[in-house]
């Protein structure tokens, strides 16, 4: 790997130009992914929000969720924000009829747990794994973890105990949008899993 690690942000749907930004910014090679052969040349990859069902519908019509998958499950570093954590997940509360996951975490989410879009919010939450300042994070119709399994570390969990950001090996993920809210420690600390792999 080169000192600009090459990240593919799945860009079929949903908020993918912020993570491009974002990881650029922090000294990435950043392209958009939307084959499956682009997967190969990549050192890890982001799975940005947008609408899970749809995403999920549009990685598999172009071939790339099974090998994605696989490709997560053989050590490839991934961070998902919102849906992305959705497609990540192994199981789904609230999901439509048919949808389907990566299942590379272990882990049950709900769907739009808070409500619609005009139930979104923004809180500080603390998460001592990424500092000591707590992080600003924007939750946008999104989900929250339910369950998970023991291999599974919590980074971060609303003041009601409400699980929102996660990590199990290579996968990490937060329900919220720190690349909107400006706030990049996910994305160093998926930038540090991508180097040390």
């Amino acid at each position: 790997m080169s000192a600009r690690p090459r990240i593919g942000v799945l860009a079929l749907q949903g908020d993918f130009r912020e993570h491009i930004a974002s990881l650029t910014e922090l000294g990435a090679d950043v392209v958009p992914l939307r084959r499956p052969e682009e997967i190969d040349a990549l050192d890890g990859v982001v799975i940005p929000g947008g609408e899970s069902s749809v995403m999920d519908k549009l990685s598999r019509a172009f071939g790339v969720a099974e090998p994605l998958s696989a490709a997560i499950r053989g050590g490839l570093p991934t961070y998902g924000t919102c849906a992305g954590m959705i497609m990540l997940s192994s199981r789904i509360a609230a999901g439509i009829p048919g949808q389907q996951t990566l299942d590379v975490l272990d882990t049950t989410v709900r769907r739009n747990a808070f409500g619609s879009q005009n139930d979104s919010f923004e809180t500080d939450i603390p998460m001592p794994a990424l500092g000591d300042a707590p992080v600003h994070a924007v939750f946008i119709r999104a989900p929250v973890v339910e369950r998970h399994g023991a291999g599974v570390q919590v980074l971060g969990a609303l003041a009601d105990g409400q699980v929102v950001a996660v990590q199990q090996g290579n996968v990490l993920a937060s329900a919220f949008h720190p690349e909107v809210a400006g706030e990049d420690r996910f994305h160093r600390r998926f930038l540090a899993m991508v180097r040390s792999g």
